[in-house]
């Protein structure tokens, strides 16, 4: 009983293998979110849906894509979001760690703010990336969701415990992905410590950050064992319960 609330496999990555490896990972893994990223890609995640009844599809663009965004790329994911298998907008939000100029960045949040609002409109939760903009994103969802019965998921969260109680205080959703099993994850840790687990879920990034003993490898949502282990020992409770209550988390936040 897991559920990949976060994955890729629309990337290039998984070009030469990725009809073997779905149907290899679906005899362990029960549910995946393959979420949208680059303004161009928005198609593919649809084709996957269609394929695999098992993929459900969240819409956005990442704000790496920011310039790329302009209204017909909007109306797109608007569109998309109307599908019967579309269960969310995402992933949007604000990446500092590159983009240090102060322009692009309000051009992240007015992009970012513009997909919540598509969200709202179409009544589904919204996934946030968000990489050394904790302030911003804290502020602006706060902004958005006041007044407003909304839910979401703050993805691959890096931040601190302080900035966790700002989110879990909205009552939205931590995706706890590989980066858990990393020694030098002391930050993570505590938060995962301190989270109620019906705040948690989990997620790969995949093609991206494969958890220990995987690190640098390809990702694929099968390495979850070992971050649904990880809560298990940090939060003392069975493999197990970790595992059925983060599948119960996102299949009641994605109403599935």
């Amino acid at each position: 009983m897991i559920f990949d609330t976060h994955a890729h496999y629309d990337d290039e990555a998984f070009n030469e293998d990725r009809v073997e490896l779905l149907k290899d990972i679906h005899k362990e893994v029960d549910l995946i979110v393959n979420c949208c990223a680059g303004a161009d890609d928005l198609k593919r995640t649809l084709e996957l849906t269609r394929e695999y009844d098992f993929i459900y599809g969240a819409y956005g663009v990442h704000p790496e894509d920011a310039k790329k965004v302009d209204e017909s790329v909007l109306k797109e994911v608007y569109d998309l979001s109307h599908d019967k298998k579309a269960v969310a907008i995402g992933e949007i939000g604000l990446d500092y760690y590159w983009e240090k100029d102060s322009e692009v960045q309000k051009l992240q949040q007015e992009i970012f703010y513009k997909q919540l609002l598509i969200a709202r409109e179409r009544a589904l939760p919204f996934i946030v990336h968000s990489r050394d903009a904790a302030k911003d994103t804290v502020d602006l969802v706060k902004d958005f969701m006041k007044g407003e019965n909304s839910s979401g998921i703050i993805h691959c969260f890096s931040y601190s415990k302080e900035i966790a109680r700002e989110f879990l205080n909205m009552n939205l959703y931590l995706g706890i992905g590989g980066v858990l099993t990393f020694k030098n994850a002391k930050k993570l840790k505590e938060v995962v410590e301190y989270a109620p687990i019906e705040n948690l879920v989990l997620e790969t990034d995949c093609p991206y950050l494969a958890p220990e003993p995987n690190r640098g490898k390809r990702n694929d949502s099968r390495n979850l064992v070992y971050v649904a282990k990880a809560i298990s020992e940090i939060k003392n409770i069975p493999y197990e319960e970790v595992c059925k209550i983060t599948y119960e988390n996102g299949k009641n936040l994605f109403k599935l």
